[in-house]
């Protein structure tokens, strides 16, 4: 059982610039498995360490394809923006239209410590901005604008 909970908007935790992770150690080996089991049981599709009140360079996923982990991510290209529909697990029951690219080119370590690089498109392209923007302190309500109610899900 997790010993740590979700933050929530208004927290100061989530407006901090997070620190790289300079090795990957049994204690970031654990914060992984900790942030899994709070996003599998809310449930999300994606975690940041800051959400969980960590200030770390790591961010988790899982779309359907198996979890995910990204130390110390950085895009190095986006390409093609569109506007979608976007929620926060640290802002719960609210969405907002955000701007993202559709393709990103990100490297990160996995948590064997590799230098790796990864393509991605699409929900995980968005999904993985999205979590980038949480170690940076960045949230959906910074950058997004309301859901007219004309394209509002019923």
């Amino acid at each position: 059982m997790s010993i740590r909970t979700m933050r929530y908007l208004g927290d100061p935790v989530l407006r901090m610039k997070c620190s790289p992770v300079k090795e990957i150690t049994p204690g970031v080996l654990s914060l992984i498995d900790e942030m899994a089991e709070i996003m599998y049981d809310i449930p999300g599709i994606g975690l940041a360490a800051p959400q969980i009140g960590v200030n770390k360079r790591v961010i988790i996923f899982d779309i359907g394809e198996g979890l995910e982990v990204l130390i110390n991510p950085e895009i190095i290209s986006r390409e093609d923006e569109l506007e979608s529909q976007e929620g926060c697990l640290s802002i719960p029951d609210r969405e907002l239209l955000v701007k993202r690219a559709q393709k990103i080119t990100v490297r990160a370590l996995n948590k064997e410590g590799e230098k790796k690089t990864f393509a991605f498109e699409g929900l995980i392209a968005r999904v993985v901005q999205h979590e980038i923007d949480h170690l940076d302190g960045r949230l959906i309500v910074d950058t997004g604008r309301p859901v007219p109610e004309s394209e509002e899900e019923n």
